[in-house]
């Protein structure tokens, strides 16, 4: 949270699921300069027979409750969907996010390198249908859309920067 707080400027409006350690965390971190709810989903229980199955998928969500937590969020607007869309095009796009795979990262800065990868492929190199261009070009951080060379050699700039 302090890192999100040091990288957004003005107020803005979080939500989060229903962990509670976010209420704290959150809270340390902004005090009362942000509107934050959370969004806490109800799951339908299984029973004893779905057992397997549970391990591989999520039990049936039949309910959500939308709760302002801090500041004054906006009730339409407590939602999880852009975040878990984000989660399904990272697993989609690494399979290292993928359970009981061969690719799953065995070294958290296997991890991290692979997440900063994606996330550089995807606001920079790929064009997106709602805005037809990349998201760093809406941004106005570039004016181009970025070729996988052009992340290579940024890398590589970088990495001789820091030799120096």
């Amino acid at each position: 949270m302090l890192d999100i707080r040091d990288r957004i400027t003005g107020r803005f409006q979080l939500t989060s699921d229903g962990w509670v350690s976010y209420n704290d965390a959150v809270r340390d971190a902004f005090v009362d300069e942000i509107d934050y709810g959370q969004l806490i989903k109800q799951y339908a229980d299984p029973g004893p027979q779905a057992e397997a199955a549970r391990r591989y998928s999520p039990s049936e969500c039949v309910g959500a409750e939308r709760r302002p937590i801090l500041g004054n969020p906006d009730p339409r607007y407590i939602s999880t969907s852009h975040v878990e869309r984000q989660n399904l095009t990272m697993r989609m796009g690494m399979r290292r996010f993928t359970r009981l795979t061969n690719a799953f990262s065995k070294k958290a800065e296997n991890h991290v390198n692979a997440i900063s990868l994606h996330f550089m492929h995807y606001n920079f190199c790929r064009i997106h249908s709602t805005i037809r261009m990349s998201p760093a070009m809406r941004a106005g951080v570039t004016q181009k859309l970025w070729e996988v060379v052009d992340l290579v050699r940024m890398i590589e700039e970088w990495e001789a920067r820091g030799r120096q």
